[in-house]
């Protein structure tokens, strides 16, 4: 026993262990109450939306990741996806990114050409689809509590 502390628990040092742990652009996709509901969106085909983006994942080699997640929280702003920047993406200052209101081809179009570019810190996103970002709930909740 040398007498020196082991690595704090959380602590980066876990992130360094080289290309094969590289994350890719992750896109989540709220299906929660809200999200995804049809009778809420009757009009938009959510599970063509979903067939599209796990499309795009499955022909991007590994840089694009998707996830379906129960509730993200902004129900107000269904639906709702968050993109995860990549691991290099992080590295270049990407911050994860909340869309609201996404629904509609234009928009899912948008979304995958960006993620499938490098998406957050990597890709500047369309300008379209840039209209659309929301603050994530945790700035929600400060902005009103600032009021």
């Amino acid at each position: 026993m040398t007498g020196r502390p082991g690595p704090a628990a959380g602590s980066a040092r876990r992130f360094r262990v080289g290309a094969a742990a590289a994350r890719p652009c992750t896109v989540v996709v709220c299906r929660g109450c809200c999200c995804g509901n049809p009778r809420k969106y009757p009009g938009i085909d959510h599970d063509w939306q979903l067939d599209l983006l796990r499309a795009a994942a499955a022909e991007s080699d590994g840089r694009v990741a998707v996830r379906v997640s129960d509730c993200l929280g902004p129900c107000d702003q269904a639906n709702v996806i968050v993109v995860q920047p990549s691991t290099a993406g992080r590295q270049a200052g990407g911050k994860p990114t909340w869309i609201g209101f996404a629904m509609g081809d234009d928009c899912t179009e948008e979304l995958i050409a960006w993620v499938t570019a490098g998406g957050p810190g990597l890709a500047p996103p369309p300008a379209t689809l840039e209209l659309q970002f929301v603050a994530t709930p945790r700035e929600a909740k400060a902005a009103r509590g600032r009021r």
